[in-house]
Formats: structure tokens, sequence, C-alpha cells
């Protein structure tokens, strides 16, 4: 007694041998396909250091030019407090520490290093006070993400006079 329709008994015995053998391999190469890691769900987009009119006197226009860009990359909304962005200087006024913060699911905050009024896009590290007040190097430096425990959750170097900013 068959198990196979009348349809599947029409079909001559190598075409439906050949067709097993494809099926059986698409199975086996879907199986075997290599699994990629997923990025880092908060990540460091772009870092723009050579701020239009810099170097200059520090005005908070041209301070507010350079900017990290970080980006919520989940579905999810991630509160950002106590997260850390810093440049590669061991200096302490060189890390921005995150205040209540939400970033929204698939959203870009931006992070200026001048004055201003924060919002749900564009956070101020609040520095001035002349050229000293620029965070990242116009030619090589490197910025890293922390979150509120310390760990390094992402980074971004660049290292060019050619460019004003860096996409990571």
């Amino acid at each position: 007694m068959s198990i196979m329709s009348p349809q599947l008994r029409s079909i001559p015995v190598r075409t439906r041998s050949l067709l097993a053998a494809a099926a059986v391999a698409a199975g086996v190469v879907a199986v075997s396909q290599p699994a990629y890691a997923a990025g880092p769900a908060i990540r460091i987009t772009k870092i723009y250091y050579d701020s239009p009119g810099s170097p200059d006197f520090g005005a908070n226009s041209s301070l507010n030019g350079e900017y990290v860009q970080i980006k919520n990359t989940t579905k999810k909304a991630v509160s950002l407090k106590g997260w850390t962005v810093r440049d590669d200087t061991k200096r302490s006024d060189h890390v921005y520490t995150f205040g209540p913060f939400t970033l929204g699911a698939g959203k870009t905050v931006t992070l200026r290093t001048g004055r201003g009024k924060d919002t749900s896009t564009t956070l101020y590290w609040g520095r001035s006070g002349g050229t000293l007040a620029y965070i990242w190097n116009q030619t090589k430096d490197k910025a890293y993400l922390r979150n509120a425990s310390g760990a390094l959750v992402g980074s971004c170097a660049y290292n060019s006079s050619r460019q004003d900013y860096k996409i990571c």
C-alpha cells in the first residue's frame, strides 16, 4: 500500500529523487548558515570633532558644533541614567554623566559640547570657557560609552585631519 498521492505518483521517480535531494540540501544549507552576533544595543554612531569655526576662542556656537551621537538600536526605550561618555584623556572634566534620561526605541540623541537646553533629542555637556572647553581633539581621539555599572558599551576612534567627523 502506497502513501504517495496520485499526483506525486505521476511525477517520474528520477524527478522525485532530485526534488527530495534539493529539499534536503536546502534544509542543510539553511541550518548551516552562520549566526551573526548582534551589534551593541546602544552605540556611538557619529563624532563631529572639528566644529565649524574652530579653533577659536570657544564660542558656544562653535562648542555646540562638536558632538557625539548615540543610538538605541533596540525596540525598547533604555534609561541612560548614570551612563558616561568620555574622550581618550584621563581628565575628569572630560566625562559627561547622563542624568535622568531615557533614549527611545530606535532613537538617537546628540550630545553637544557647549551649553543649551536639553531636549529628548539633544543634550548639552555644559562646557564653556575658551579653547580648553573643547572635548574632541581635531585630529585624533576616541569616544567611550559606559553603562551605569562602568562597563564599556562601545567606543569610536578617529585619526584624521582630512575629515570633520567620523561615522562609527
